[in-house]
């Protein structure tokens, strides 16, 4: 874990690995200046509390023996004043500590690719082929809004942009997969589904990294009593269920998947995919996670990156999965797995899925311990978390990779039981 005793001890090491994340070299500098600037006031401010101590017991002592005591009572005062200025001046050091050290990333695995860009990500493997349709094919949000499956604008008067209404065979087609995903998950990868809260504190959030940081892509919720916000993804409450938990090591891996609705502003995505169901401010997903020991963390990453590639291979989707170079990582992973699914209309891959191992960064966070034996001393956790998929992205890719001439679309195969039997879409 990144304490701060771990950081300064071995600080030309994380420099470097944060360094090849971004421009961290800054941030971590000022952080350990502030944190040694710390350490100095708070002995300086044990130095004026021995101080006044050793003033009490002599002012106690000389009033005793009938001495006059003015001359310590005067340095008294004044050493309880340098006492209230030296902690105005912590508090504010504090703060600053605070803010620094939640906004360091987590450090990249030693197996992540180096690089300072999209560019520099690494293709692992390919499976299946892009469709060959011998027509010009149409985009999602043109197939959808055809087909009286999808609707944007009436969307739009309900709320605003971003935003879509299903209706008829695009509501059951979003519903299908949603239960297609968690069947596979849980009968067949041995993961068990939970249903949280879709609603989350400051804490929760704070603890996945989510805040300080990124707090500007958040839902936040108006309420004077409460400081709740709308999930982002439910990695949030589902790393959130051990919090401050000492497991027992034999229950280890336990593993989580859960159905729930997203929501996130995009505040970062300045004009990027604002049309169809790409980036939503409201999105449902698949969501797995994984508390795993530290020794079979990345064993576990393989895995569920397996899971979520099944879902793929079921629906007949072309798609790569990608190693993530280091300024590609999220702020929580220190590796993770893109899996992209072909996209006709752009004649490219897009993000369906991403699979990161978290180590004990979110558990350190969180203070989710486990002990391997009784009376063992208690250790970190690793926790892992992925899409199994992006729901309304794996719509958007059946509508746009299954299409027909006669404007169409075909239902996977192993998708129709849940689909009624429906073998295509014509029409909502």
């Amino acid at each position: 874990m990144l304490t701060p005793k771990y950081i300064l001890d071995n600080f030309d090491e994380i420099r470097k690995k944060l360094e090849s994340r971004g421009p961290f070299g800054k941030l971590i500098d000022e952080f350990r200046e502030v944190t040694l600037r710390e350490r100095e006031k708070l002995r300086e401010l044990e130095k004026l509390r021995a101080r006044k101590n050793k003033l009490s017991e002599q002012f106690i002592k000389d009033k005793t023996d009938g001495k006059e005591t003015g001359g310590l009572i005067l340095e008294s005062k004044k050493i309880g004043e340098q006492i209230d200025s030296l902690g105005k001046d912590m508090s504010a050091i504090a703060a600053l500590w605070n803010t620094l050290y939640a906004s360091i990333p987590n450090t990249p695995h030693e197996s992540v690719p180096v690089g300072s860009g999209p560019e520099d990500n690494v293709v692992e493997r390919v499976n299946g082929r892009a469709p060959d349709f011998g027509f010009p094919p149409e985009a999602h949000w043109d197939i959808g809004t055809r087909l009286g499956i999808l609707d944007f604008e009436r969307a739009a008067k309900i709320t605003g942009s971003r935003f879509a209404v299903y209706f008829g065979a695009g509501a059951l087609l979003e519903r299908a997969l949603i239960n297609f995903m968690l069947d596979i998950h849980t009968k067949e990868r041995g993961f068990k589904e939970v249903i949280p809260p879709f609603i989350v504190n400051e804490a929760s959030l704070t603890c996945t990294g989510n805040l300080p940081k990124f707090e500007e892509d958040l839902f936040k919720l108006e309420l004077k009593e409460y400081k709740w916000y709308l999930i982002p993804t439910a990695e949030v409450p589902l790393t959130n269920i051990y919090r401050n938990e000492i497991l027992d090591g034999g229950i280890l891996p336990q593993r989580f998947v859960a159905y729930t609705p997203c929501f996130r502003s995009e505040a970062g995505s300045y004009g990027k995919d604002v049309r169809g169901l790409i980036r939503q401010h409201q999105f449902n997903k698949v969501e797995l996670m994984i508390f795993s020991l530290p020794e079979k963390s990345f064993d576990e990453l393989e895995k569920m990156t397996a899971a979520a590639e099944e879902v793929l291979k079921r629906l007949e989707l072309a798609y790569r999965v990608v190693s993530l170079c280091t300024t590609d990582l999220g702020f929580a992973s220190a590796k993770t797995y893109d899996l992209e699914v072909w996209m006709p209309s752009r004649n490219n891959y897009m993000e369906i899925s991403s699979c990161s191992n978290c180590t004990d960064f979110q558990a350190g966070r969180a203070g989710i311990r486990f002990r391997r034996e009784p009376k063992a001393k208690p250790e970190l956790v690793h926790t892992l978390n992925g899409s199994g998929l992006a729901v309304g992205r794996t719509v958007s890719a059946i509508l746009e990779n299954y299409q027909e001439k006669d404007g169409s679309v075909v239902i996977p195969e192993a998708l129709r039981p849940y689909m009624n039997g429906l073998e295509k879409i014509t029409s909502a």
